[in-house]
């Protein structure tokens, strides 16, 4: 057989199985695990296969750095087109007047987003507010222990935290507003990664007026359910809102920052932040934006401005409200004693079971969660509680009824842990070699029925049954 100089150029360059077989099985690896297991992660999603195309596009390949019409490379014609429709279809998602907001598609994703915004808008040892992680807050939120300065934000900006109340979980803003009226704050943080209730814009607002400081929302966890209009939307009171693109509104993994045109806070009252966001995220922190983030933001920012969306968002809540009442009515203590967005925080104190045994314990069962502080909680390596999100399992057709059969498959797991630390001891250490030794046939039983379970629900973007 003649082999042409054409086939020559093919076979230079082949596709992932045959340019690297380790890669292309721990991919086919990943395919199946996500397939069969059940995803609860609070921050993951499962997106679609139009976003997975954009994401593996030719417009990787591109360097952009600047804005559109702006930029410090040539070729950029398509790259200016691809991210201007991406700025108007985030701001038709969020049924923004782009009159009155902008927005900034560039951040790789939200922890660069939330400095962005800090950098853009304070000084070197300015103050800021934000949630306290073990009530729910984010790292990003200026996190600090009694030894260490943690975040970034928390080494260049002076930090105070506020809390939620003790009783009932919810945030305690009369606290906040003592607090600020005492720190004097420039900007106030509203917004977490693991605090199931509403948040009430509208006291923010008012303690930050009362204070000349900026409102800043971080809505990364719960943007999905604010452009389907299933949450209280932040915008009539921020000044900025950042979030993520790959949580509830199951994108990619980037960022967004949203900016007012005219500032509401009193110092910088009736100006355009545009400028400040746009220079903070380039040049002062990003270089070239990853356009093939953007190109798949676009995708899904097109499918969030849908009925179909709208409906997925609304059962997302349905779903954590259906597990909130399963795990109630088993008679374990959840943060606020349950949900009204996309997440559960499931706290284990009562059962003496830390969140870092149950997030090991449940990887054995092919379920996936994560350890989480709750308020109380004095380290965020061994917490007493889980985070529980129901956006992925949604996104694979669950409704309620499946809910409560994971509810099932968790509470039997909380058991097997339980019966397995009685054996062990409390040492994490001396638990984790108990998963291999004691109770081996529970453990794989309720795998095996996890499995069986999960994959008989299809997964958005691949086809998870090649191989298997």
């Amino acid at each position: 057989m003649v082999t042409t100089k054409k086939d020559q150029r093919v076979l230079l360059d082949p596709g992932l199985q045959q340019a690297d077989p380790l890669v292309y099985e721990l991919l086919e690896k990943e395919k199946r695990r996500q397939w069969k297991g059940l995803e609860l992660i609070a921050s993951e999603n499962f997106t679609s296969k139009a976003v997975l195309e954009a994401l593996g596009s030719a417009f990787t390949n591109k360097y952009s750095e600047g804005q559109p019409g702006a930029r410090y490379y040539g070729g950029n014609q398509y790259i200016d087109e691809l991210e201007i429709l991406c700025q108007q279809r985030a701001l038709e998602a969020f049924s923004l007047n782009p009159n009155d907001w902008g927005v900034n598609v560039q951040p790789y994703s939200g922890s660069p987003a939330n400095f962005a915004v800090l950098t853009a808008l304070l000084q070197p040892h300015d103050r800021i507010m934000g949630l306290d992680l073990p009530s729910g807050g984010h790292l990003t939120h200026g996190f600090y222990t009694a030894k260490k300065r943690v975040s970034a934000s928390s080494i260049y900006f002076e930090s105070l935290p506020y809390r939620v109340s003790p009783v009932t979980g919810y945030i305690d803003y009369e606290n906040l507003e003592e607090l600020a009226r005492l720190f004097r704050p420039k900007l106030i943080i509203a917004g977490g990664s693991a605090y199931p209730r509403e948040w009430d814009y509208a006291k923010f607002r008012k303690i930050c007026d009362e204070n000349d400081a900026y409102l800043m929302v971080d809505m990364a966890h719960i943007s999905g359910l604010v452009a389907a209009k299933q949450v209280l939307s932040p915008f009539p009171y921020a000044d900025v809102v950042t979030t993520t693109t790959h949580k509830s509104l199951r994108g990619p993994r980037a960022g967004m920052i949203f900016y007012r045109r005219q500032c509401l806070a009193y110092s910088r009252r009736g100006e355009d932040l545009e400028p400040l966001i746009n220079s903070a995220v380039f040049p002062a922190l990003q270089g070239g934006p990853h356009n093939h983030q953007i190109a798949a933001l676009a995708v899904q920012l097109a499918q969030v401005n849908t009925p179909e969306f709208r409906e997925y968002a609304k059962q997302v809540i349905l779903n954590a409200q259906a597990l909130a009442e399963k795990l109630n009515s088993l008679g374990y203590h959840l943060a606020t004693s349950g949900t009204e967005n996309h997440l559960i925080l499931w706290d284990l104190r009562a059962q003496s079971l830390t969140g870092s045994k149950a997030e090991k314990l449940f990887e054995k069962c092919s379920i996936t969660l994560n350890k989480n502080s709750v308020h109380g909680d004095s380290s965020a390596l061994s917490p007493g509680g889980v985070r529980i999100g129901t956006p992925a399992l949604t996104s694979r057709g669950f409704k309620e009824k499946d809910f409560e059969q994971v509810g099932e498959f968790l509470h039997r797991g909380i058991e097997i842990g339980l019966n397995i630390q009685r054996k062990t001891g409390k040492k994490l250490q001396d638990f984790l070699s108990g998963l291999e030794v004691y109770y081996q046939p529970e453990l794989i039983g309720l795998q095996n029925q996890v499995e069986s379970f999960a994959s008989s629900f299809p997964i958005p973007g691949f086809d998870a049954r090649i191989g298997d």
